[in-house]
């Protein structure tokens, strides 16, 4: 997501950065192309015209433009005025006092409700929490049972009413069951409907009335651009949105929703989907989306992926295979599924600082996951004993693994070459003057 914006904007602020000083002339000339740049992301035009502005006037202070380095004053100036029009601070579910605390999960069809649902159970549960899902959506064919399946696979427990009661029933009924069995949280999945469908946006409020929600999150597929404004916008004159939760922001690729939806409609965003596995659902963080987009990476949500996906102790395990030389294939092919669990490589080298610049330059290559997969089949075809003595792969166990693995010796030979590359910088980055090394790169 993106990626056009963040590398038009990286290279009309490394313009700026590269100049020794600034006049009013370079700044409105920069901005000029700052506004169109957003505008051509589907940045709603009076957020953009707003945000340019204000960058104008901040980046126009006299002190400003005679300081050392103006061209990253400017920058630093565009990331605070990207946050602020992001939202700010970030902006959590709040609980309150009650147990269970209630979030009400309403939206459009097809938008992604019943998987959203699923994904803040588990992220909930993940933090120490006792979620129960609720599946309120009885015109949708199979929505129970999508949300039954959803349910088992995160162990979350989902409550069910086949009686025949109606929504707002379930509701009630759901958040009572919730009570009895000591959850801390009640999940309520309603129906898609459209927001000019009076009949249906009665019904909901009604439900919201009968279970009197802590939170209420309207799910907005980002793919629909303006559009999720408009949408937002209607759902909150008929019932009182507490946050939103944008989907599919990884397949958008200018993401004008993203900016502009908060300033438009006073709503903050709560969360983003980045994916369809069952942890795809983080937290929305503006200072850290304005700085991915400005290039600056976000080594925080790095950090926190990596948290999630690696396990301690078998991270001391490698760390002291390192140190003796004796890292394998098999803690190789460890942590390629680590780095896989972490997020696509493109979503990885978007949190890395200054890959916004590097991924305009290797525009038209291959930034996917079907490397990785290879790797992975090769090593899953190698013997035990191969994995953990990679020194012992000959010619015909080359040909053999080529065959297992439906790839070619000259793959099994570049991987091979990955891997001694691999080690050696990890043996490298073991030693005291490897870690020195990396503390002045990390500066």
């Amino acid at each position: 997501m993106f990626d056009a914006l963040s590398t038009k904007l990286a290279e009309v602020l490394g313009r700026l950065n590269n100049k020794g000083r600034l006049s009013e002339k370079d700044v409105d000339s920069a901005l000029r192309e700052i506004r169109m740049a957003l505008l051509e992301a589907d940045v709603n035009f009076r957020v953009a015209r707003d945000l340019v502005a204000a960058i104008r006037v901040r980046a126009l202070e006299a002190d400003m433009l005679r300081s050392v380095a103006p061209g990253q004053q400017v920058i630093k100036i565009t990331q605070e005025e990207l946050t602020r029009i992001l939202g700010g601070a970030s902006k959590s579910l709040e609980g309150g006092h009650t147990t269970p605390a209630k979030v009400l999960v309403v939206g459009l069809n097809g938008s992604g409700k019943t998987t959203t649902a699923a994904k803040l159970a588990r992220r909930l549960k993940r933090s120490g929490q006792r979620p129960l899902l609720v599946a309120c959506d009885l015109a949708r064919p199979a929505a129970i049972d999508q949300l039954e399946i959803l349910g088992g696979q995160i162990d979350v427990p989902v409550y069910v009413d086949r009686a025949g009661a109606s929504p707002v029933d379930v509701a009630r009924d759901g958040v009572k069951e919730a009570a009895s069995l000591g959850a801390t949280w009640a999940i309520v999945d309603t129906a898609g409907r459209l927001q000019v469908d009076d009949q249906l946006m009665d019904e909901l409020g009604r439900m919201s009335d009968a279970v009197s929600p802590n939170e209420t999150l309207l799910v907005l597929d980002a793919m629909t651009g303006q559009e999720s404004v408009n949408v937002a916008k209607s759902f909150a004159e008929r019932i009182q949105v507490t946050g939103l939760a944008l989907t599919k922001l990884d397949g958008d690729a200018r993401g004008g929703a993203a900016l502009s939806i908060t300033s438009v409609t006073g709503i903050p965003v709560k969360y983003v989907g980045t994916g369809e596995n069952s942890d795809a659902l983080e937290q929305f963080h503006p200072d850290r989306l304005a700085s991915r987009i400005l290039g600056m990476g976000d080594v925080v949500s790095l950090v926190e992926r990596a948290q999630q996906n690696f396990d301690t102790e078998q991270a001391r395990k490698l760390e002291r295979k390192m140190r003796r030389a004796t890292f394998d294939l098999e803690d190789f092919l460890g942590q390629l599924q680590g780095l896989r669990n972490m997020g696509s490589l493109t979503q990885v080298m978007d949190m890395l600082p200054g890959m916004g610049a590097m991924k305009g330059r290797l525009a038209g290559a291959e930034i996917d996951d079907s490397h990785l997969t290879k790797m992975e089949a090769i090593i899953q075809s190698m013997t035990p004993g191969e994995r953990r003595r990679p020194e012992t792969i000959n010619g015909s166990r080359r040909r053999r693994i080529a065959a297992g693995s439906g790839t070619t010796p000259q793959d099994i030979n570049q991987l091979l070459n990955q891997f001694r590359q691999t080690r050696k910088i990890m043996k490298q980055m073991s030693s005291g003057k490897g870690l020195k090394q990396l503390a002045r790169l990390m500066r």
